[in-house]
């Protein structure tokens, strides 16, 4: 089976559900058993299938999280704002309503940004965090004017926009099947849930080392090489990096052998 078609096909286990703090229902899949669980946070505009490659081979040896942020695929849509606060608390009430004790997340792009405002409300809870392909760099971040700028752009015909957005994250000699079916789905987003989130998460930049500092966990990074990564910035804020080379934004998706050997590396240095 392609990794389209494993997209495309939604059932990959039995789907439950919880209620956020501001009563909008999480619905999120679980398998496998295990003491350490992961957490999968999928990123801007996708939903829990883009971990397809993921789910069933971490389940083997670990409890196997993986959830659907408010908005995004089959979870509740009434919420006011679409905020990485919100989106964090989406995730913390995942974890606390299946009483999780020893909780490792991962996040894609935005959910790299969501993973740490969940820990944020799991004292105790959470032993580290994966980011995928959010952060090159860490620092002062993108101002408002700048994030306004590309919000502004991806406005204006909001699909089409989208659509050229997404097909940019990957790379000339991807599989082209996989980059229209990430575009074709990513642009059918409600546009009033993805700007206000795609403005939210851009200009969560400026807090993250902050909020690094604060939650004194270990972090690693799994980034592709599209553009170069800063080692000494993200070293600054205790932050390893894993580089993965022949693949663009989606890695999990476009190679999940080698990601999967890149995350079960990361696991095991968390759990040291």
């Amino acid at each position: 089976m392609s990794v389209v078609e494993m997209c495309q096909s939604t059932s990959y286990g039995q789907a439950s559900a919880t209620i956020s703090p501001d009563s909008v229902r999480i619905t999120y899949e679980m398998q496998g058993d295990g003491t350490t669980t992961l957490v999968f946070v999928h990123g801007w505009s996708c939903d829990r299938t883009y971990w397809k490659g993921q789910v069933a081979p971490f389940s083997r040896n670990y409890k196997v999280v993986a959830i659907d942020l408010a908005g995004h695929g089959e979870s509740g849509f009434g919420r006011k704002h679409w905020t990485m606060e919100a989106f964090g608390e989406d995730v913390a009430s995942v974890v606390k309503a299946l009483d999780l004790k020893k909780v490792i997340m991962i996040g894609h792009s935005m959910g790299s940004v969501v993973i740490a405002e969940a820990a944020r409300h799991l004292p105790g809870r959470v032993a580290g965090l994966v980011m995928v392909d959010q952060y090159k760099n860490l620092g002062p971040g993108m101002t408002r004017e700048e994030v306004e700028l590309l919000a502004t752009r991806l406005r204006i015909h909001f699909a089409d926009s989208v659509r050229a957005f997404v097909r940019r994250m990957f790379l000339p000699g991807s599989d082209s099947s996989l980059a229209e079916w990430v575009a074709t789905d990513m642009s059918s987003a409600p546009p009033a849930v993805a700007l206000e989130a795609f403005e939210n998460t851009l200009n969560y930049g400026r807090r993250m080392p902050q909020t690094l500092s604060e939650l004194k966990l270990p972090v690693i990074a799994i980034n592709d090489n599209r553009r170069a990564t800063d080692l000494q910035s993200m070293k600054q804020y205790g932050v390893e990096v894993m580089v993965m080379s022949g693949v663009g934004h989606f890695l999990m998706m476009e190679d999940p052998g080698k990601f999967n050997e890149l995350l079960e590396t990361a696991i095991k240095k968390i759990m040291k």
